[in-house]
């Protein structure tokens, strides 16, 4: 067997503080017999398997001591607002066997406090947010290349990367105090991303190569992952991903109709049509985790369920959800403990409130009312708030992002006009062509950032050409508008701007929002495009108004800010097939999806290229990376990509991670984005709140 664990180099220079005493109803964690290990001084302690955190057997016999718990002592007030516990037991029964024990960066926290979050609405401008508490079996650390335990305490493939098994922590528990074990893992799979009543076609991430998984339960502590071909991106998969790969069976079990022969019975008995209707109130319809709570999506009937959310394993849960915003509090059964033997996390709760206007969101930023931001912050509002840092103690660092802002015709448009106009390849380039990027990036990004294509894969790999990166970026207007005339788009009615060839009028209706989309680079590019003669409409809608025209196929062009890591595309070919991404990204083409999904019986049949770049991810992603095979299809995926101009690519330019100065441990961020889940590798459990 091949034991894959990508250990990374040696553990890295550790540092500590002392403990600093705290008034008020902040209180400082307790120090045990163990030296406080921290990122920045090791205090002698090294040679762990992994950077920056231990098994807790291990970390005993590298620092040669024997590590005491202690636990929050808010904790019980904390617990008391989760509805649906019960009495905690004592922190010893509460605590995995086998903990992870975690290095700080800086220094042991501090308990208590309030984390003050600021999203757009539910389910925009979060994931910021939900990527502080987020868990999943592996994660890849702040270097953004090594991946290393989490939930999982490790792993190991075989020879050729068809079956891939994780060890589980002994005695770890749900939220609730149930066990966690690997028949989590199976019901997740089998009972929840397979199952037509819950999922209507399992999402890509769950296929290998269009084939479904087999999930087996070795014991409690250990499930394997059989593939039916090689992909050994699953377990990067594992690290990027927001889908968790296990939901709690013993609550959610209770309602699906495969566990629980009385599922029905029970659901209706508390206010449900079924079984299903239970599963879709606590778990939605996908592994999304921020869909609305049963505390808002059945407000008349939560008094009678047995809790207001479904447990979890993450470092918070949910106890009040409402259109202005949410409330948690710490996970009374957390896995993780500090060097010292502190349960985490250190901060006791969460406040996250909704506000759609971006500009009363900044005025918040500005007054320093807001904890920590990064998801819907933009580069055109960074001189702002630099401005205001010293007077509302805070401090912004602007951080390279991965991706870009990308502009996606829409090639199977309902308008079978515009569908003809924008599937001509001749189209697409005189509008890439018609984009003056240098404007872009001087105007929107103070020069900061750097014309290029969309080729798929961001950071742009090596083994993609050269011709790829920069193809269409040359800002050459006279060339937009004679290949405009070669569409027999001429202005026949003298306004200045172009008709169709039939003469019937055109205006591309630019429907944007802040989430995805700077104002001042989406009106730029509007005025762009109206310069070479083809009217356009700039609007700015709210999050959700945007992504349901996006899904009911109504947009003329989907705009939305796109990057795929070589680390993320090898757990997931999502984004190289039709749509191209799911509800919540950047996705084009939804008759072609619709055709795909359908098995062709419904939607409209893709060209035949694009059916060919699927077939290539497949193929793509069952050979190992860095080989000469792999480089040269990922050289061929990422030409095609860029030829076909599905997703026309702008400007890269670095964006701006907010942090009030009372927010420590939190380190400098090597990548602004959601590609590696946002905050996950930077471990928001071990932030305290200094104050």
């Amino acid at each position: 067997m091949k034991k894959l664990f990508l250990t990374g180099t040696a553990l890295m220079a550790l540092a500590g503080t002392a403990l600093m005493a705290l008034t008020g109803t902040v209180v400082a964690a307790q120090s045990g017999a163990c030296p406080a290990v921290t990122v920045n001084d090791g205090m002698g302690v090294a040679g762990g398997a992994f950077p920056q955190q231990f098994e807790l057997d291990e970390f005993e016999a590298l620092a040669n001591c024997t590590l005491e718990f202690s636990e929050n002592p808010e904790i019980g007030a904390l617990n008391a607002e989760i509805r649906g516990n019960g009495d905690l037991p004592p922190l010893s029964e509460r605590l995995p066997e086998e903990p992870l024990v975690v290095a700080p960066y800086d220094s042991i926290g501090k308990y208590g406090g309030t984390f003050d979050m600021l999203s757009n609405a539910t389910e925009a401008g979060t994931s910021d947010i939900l990527s502080v508490r987020h868990v999943n079996f592996v994660r890849y650390m702040d270097d953004l290349q090594t991946i290393v335990p989490n939930i999982a305490k490790g792993w190991e493939w075989n020879d050729n990367f068809t079956q891939l098994t994780f060890f589980l922590r002994k005695g770890q528990k749900w939220s609730d105090g149930a066990p966690f074990t690997a028949d989590d893992v199976k019901f997740w799979y089998d009972n929840l991303l397979l199952d037509p009543n819950v999922k209507a076609t399992p999402p890509g991430y769950a296929l290998v190569a269009g084939e479904r998984m087999q999930v087996e339960v070795i014991d409690p502590q250990t499930v394997r992952f059989d593939l039916p071909s090689p992909k050994p991106g699953l377990l990067s998969q594992f690290a990027t991903s927001f889908a968790q790969g296990f939901q709690p069976k013993h609550f959610l079990g209770q309602f699906h109709p495969e566990i629980n022969p009385e599922a029905d019975a029970l659901a209706q008995s508390l206010g449900f049509e079924n079984g299903y209707a239970a599963i879709a109130a606590y778990y939605g319809n996908s592994d999304w985790t921020d869909t609305p709570t049963p505390l808002l999506a059945n407000p008349e009937i939560v008094a009678g369920l047995p809790a207001d959310v479904m447990p979890t394993l993450e470092a918070f849960l949910t106890v009040a959800d409402s259109t202005d915003g949410r409330r948690y509090v710490a996970n009374p059964y957390f896995f993780q403990v500090d060097t010292q033997g502190n349960q985490l996390p250190y901060i006791s709760r969460q406040d996250e409130i909704y506000i759609s206007e971006n500009e009363v969101r900044i005025l918040k930023l500005v007054n320093g009312e807001v904890d920590y931001k990064l998801q819907s912050l933009d580069l055109p509002s960074t001189p702002l708030l630099l401005d205001n840092q010293e007077k509302g103690d805070y401090t912004v660092e602007l951080i390279p992002r991965i991706g870009m802002t990308t502009l996606a015709f829409n090639v199977t448009a309902e308008d079978m006009a515009k569908r003809d106009l924008f599937g001509d390849i001749r189209f697409r380039q005189a509008m890439s062509i018609a984009v003056n990027r240098d404007e872009i990036n001087e105007v929107a990004f103070f020069g900061l950032g750097e014309a290029r294509q969309f080729v798929g894969f961001s950071p742009v790999p090596d083994f993609v050409e050269a011709a790829a990166r920069t193809f269409a970026t040359e800002f050459d207007p006279d060339g937009a508008m004679a290949l405009l005339d070669e569409l027999g788009m001429v202005d026949t009615d003298g306004d200045g701007f172009r008709e169709l060839s039939n003469g019937d009028k055109i205006v591309l209706n630019l429907q944007f929002t802040t989430q995805g989309v700077s104002t001042q680079e989406m009106e730029l590019i509007g005025q762009q495009w109206a310069n070479v003669g083809v009217q356009t409409a700039v609007k700015e809608v709210t999050t959700d108004e945007y992504r349901t025209a996006l899904s009911s196929n109504q947009l003329d062009v989907g705009i939305w800010f796109k990057g795929q890591p070589v680390a993320v595309v090898l757990g997931d070919p999502e984004g190289w097939k039709p749509p191209f991404d799911d509800y919540f990204g950047a996705r084009t083409a939804m008759l072609w999806g619709e055709w795909l999904e359908s098995n062709g019986s419904a939607g409209v049949e893709p060209p035949e290229a694009i059916q060919q770049i699927g077939a290539d991810i497949d193929a793509f992603l069952g050979l190992s990376p860095g080989t000469p095979e792999s480089d040269a299809l990922g050289a061929k995926l990422s030409t095609a990509m860029s030829d076909s101009l599905l997703y026309i690519g702008t400007v890269n330019a670095p964006g701006p991670v907010y942090r009030r100065n009372a927010v420590k441990n939190m380190p400098t961020f090597k990548t602004w984005g959601f590609e590696f889940y946002r905050t996950y590798p930077y471990r928001g459990p071990q932030w305290y709140l200094d104050e």
